[in-house]
């Protein structure tokens, strides 16, 4: 099944600050093309969702109600409403509780 995707601002919002945060720390070793990368990267990696990327149950309780997928960096929480994957939030492996 091919499904349509919708990123929510707050995923990609969550997505962005973190490595903006990440260039902020690190200046002098991480470049803006190394940001821009890693957020394209983690970007593209959504369109991965039901089809590499496994449907789970979410560990994160505020996420109680939604589907959880992740890649080794990033969890995404996520619902399927008929053929859209609505993708609602983000949060970095070591930000996971």
């Amino acid at each position: 099944m091919a499904y349509k995707y919708i990123v929510k601002p707050r995923a990609f919002q969550k997505i962005r600050s973190f490595y903006v945060n990440v260039a902020r720390k690190y200046q002098h070793a991480y470049s803006y093309e190394d940001m821009e990368r890693d957020i394209r990267n983690a970007f593209f990696s959504i369109y991965e969702i039901e089809k590499t990327l496994q449907r789970r149950k979410p560990t994160l309780a505020r996420w109680e109600g939604y589907y959880m997928a992740n890649t080794d960096k990033w969890y995404y929480a996520y619902k399927i409403e008929d053929d859209t994957i609505v993708v609602t939030d983000a949060c970095h492996a070591q930000n996971m509780k």
